[in-house]
């Protein structure tokens, strides 16, 4: 499975089946992306990151890494964890991941429903 920003700076390449396929509704993630971060996790051993990946420390807990040319969101770590998040659409081609739930709702922007029957998982 391969991925990329949208000037092709910074590519990735998964290895393994990717977890937890979510989208999360907080404030951070809305900012970052200008809507909703729907991502997959993997061990961090298994995605080779090529390129010049900027890591913006966005908060005590966790990184956010994205393209320095034209600012593609495309990965989400937190510190004390070994996996990395990455992002769903920035994915070349079919990947036959399926979301599973909703994260962070109670974050979510008063301008759209959550109808697609997916559980949410945890209200904050």
């Amino acid at each position: 499975m391969q991925g990329q920003c949208l000037c092709g700076a910074v590519s990735y390449e998964v290895e393994g089946k990717p977890q937890g396929a979510s989208v999360c509704h907080c404030s951070q993630c809305r900012r970052q992306s200008g809507h909703l971060w729907a991502s997959a996790y993997v061990l961090e051993d298994l995605i080779t990151i090529k390129g010049p990946v900027r890591w913006f420390e966005a908060s005590e807990e966790a990184r956010r890494g994205f393209c320095p040319k034209c600012g593609s969101s495309l990965f989400w770590q937190a510190h004390d964890e070994d996996t990395i998040s990455f992002s769903l659409g920035s994915l070349n081609d079919d990947s036959e991941i399926k979301l599973q739930k909703h994260i962070f709702v109670a974050s979510k922007g008063d301008y759209y429903d959550i109808a697609d029957g997916l559980p949410i998982v945890g209200e904050s």
